[in-house]
């Protein structure tokens, strides 16, 4: 793989370090399956076999006191993992729903690959394993950001397993390789490898929260950057290439129109998200990433399909404003 040939040359580099990054806390390896950070609820495995590889799913369960016979099944984007689901499923559960939070194979507590083909419709099936495991028929889905790209493409590979669709501020609302130019996989995977705790950090402050910062927010750029002092990071980089090249070139955004379960569409309007965006002409970046605008045309394009604004309110609705994302969630369970 190519990543081996980085690997030498990387430990040796990280372990040159004096210091920690600026700002960080604790900015130490953390285990390339996330080995020493716990999780808000006990981790669970399905073991997958995967083009020549055996591999472990790892997802968390959270069962009500008090079942309504539901169930919500919880995607999480490229950047995060099923951890930061934790006040959600907390309050899912309370209202009577069984939570299933599963970490895609390459994210989180799950394995990393040394050489796989990634694609929507593999983590789909994936999904489809781990429900089938678990003798859970049908269920509500809801995904944010990628995970929102393969929640659509879970309801139109499994329109009989999906009672509902949400979709909090996804990604792939538009089809950037139109006017964005490409990135081979090498590309992404050098500029993953350059990461830093101070990077992370800085993206998640200006794309995720608009310079504005919590300390709560530390967490979920701690669980990336820990990964940067790995002996393994370059198998953690290499992954998530794969995924960024999978994003990038396999979108969702045309078959829309096809979904054929309620949908609701959580949108916060200061999101300007875009893969790529950097590298589009100028002229091009002002118009990538426009939720306001991708919004109302998703809401419209998929038949039965609501649409929920969140002025004020960036990527992340569930973690920034998080009394505004989910009083609309519960009333549209409610409902269906």
């Amino acid at each position: 793989m190519r990543y081996h040939c980085h690997k030498i040359a990387v430990a040796l580099a990280l372990a040159s370090l004096c210091v920690l990054p600026s700002g960080a806390q604790e900015n130490k390896p953390i285990g390339v399956n996330l080995e020493t950070i716990p999780y808000p609820f006990p981790t669970v495995y399905i073991s997958l076999d995967i083009q020549g590889e055996a591999l472990k799913m790892a997802y968390m369960d959270v069962k009500p006191k008090e079942p309504n016979g539901k169930t919500v099944l919880l995607l999480h984007g490229k950047n995060f993992n099923g951890a930061y689901w934790e006040q959600t499923a907390k309050d899912l559960a309370q209202a009577g729903f069984r939570v299933v939070m599963p970490d895609q194979i390459g994210f989180g507590k799950s394995s990393k690959p040394h050489r796989i083909q990634y694609s929507f419709q593999l983590l789909a099936k994936n999904t489809r394993t781990l429900l089938d495991s678990l003798d859970i028929a049908r269920v509500h889905v809801l995904g944010h950001s990628m995970g929102g790209m393969l929640a659509t493409r879970f309801a139109l590979m499994y329109p009989d397993r999906t009672e509902t669709l949400i979709l909090e501020n996804p990604i792939g609302l538009e089809d950037w390789k139109t006017v964005v130019p490409y990135q081979t996989v090498d590309d992404w995977y050098k500029s993953e490898l350059e990461q830093t705790y101070d990077k992370i950090k800085n993206y998640q402050l200006t794309f995720y929260y608009d310079n504005q910062w919590k300390p709560e927010y530390e967490r979920w750029v701690h669980m990336l950057a820990g990964w940067t002092n790995d002996i393994d990071y370059p198998r953690i980089a290499w992954n998530s290439a794969l995924l960024y090249d999978m994003i990038f070139t396999q979108p969702v955004v045309y078959e829309f129109g096809n979904v054929q379960v309620p949908t609701l569409l959580i949108i916060g309007q200061r999101d300007r998200t875009a893969l790529g965006k950097a590298n589009a002409p100028k002229d091009i970046q002002q118009t990538l990433g426009n939720y306001p605008l991708l919004g109302k045309k998703t809401a419209q394009t998929i038949p039965n399909a609501q649409l929920v604004e969140i002025d004020d309110v960036g990527h992340l609705p569930h973690i920034e404003r998080y009394d505004q994302f989910i009083a609309p969630l519960m009333k549209f369970l409610a409902a269906h």
